[in-house]
């Protein structure tokens, strides 16, 4: 028995934790031990439904940058185009910016955070 143990026995926390159990837990979820906090994170995005847009914004407005993963909704043309151009008109609103990456995959930027669209011509 170690002499936090006995600490804890004396004061009335007996109680075992297990660290498995804690750092699987809901309250981990936003805490990273091996890096300092970041001013933004790139992070990202399974997108399935126009119920997932709310959620995009609202990490934008946290200042992160998205990367979507639109192969769910590559089945549904009409549902894609409908939320590309919401969030199309959201990204502008703020002064962000939306661009394809491949079929797939989209970025979105919060404000003052631009894409460079066009590949820059090797020598």
């Amino acid at each position: 028995m170690g002499v936090f143990d006995k600490l804890g026995q004396t004061f009335g926390s007996a109680k075992e934790i297990n660290v498995e159990d804690y750092m699987n837990s809901v309250e981990m979820d936003d805490v990273d031990l091996l890096h300092e906090p970041a001013d933004m994170y790139i992070k990202p995005v399974s997108l399935v439904s126009e119920d997932d847009v709310k959620p995009i914004e609202e990490e934008l407005a946290k200042k992160n940058i998205l990367l979507l993963d639109m192969t769910e909704l590559n089945k549904r043309p009409n549902t894609r185009s409908n939320i590309v151009s919401e969030l199309k008109r959201y990204v502008d609103k703020i002064n962000g910016d939306i661009g394809q990456l491949d079929a797939n995959r989209v970025l979105v930027t919060p404000a003052k955070v631009k894409i460079v669209k066009r590949k820059k011509e090797g020598k």
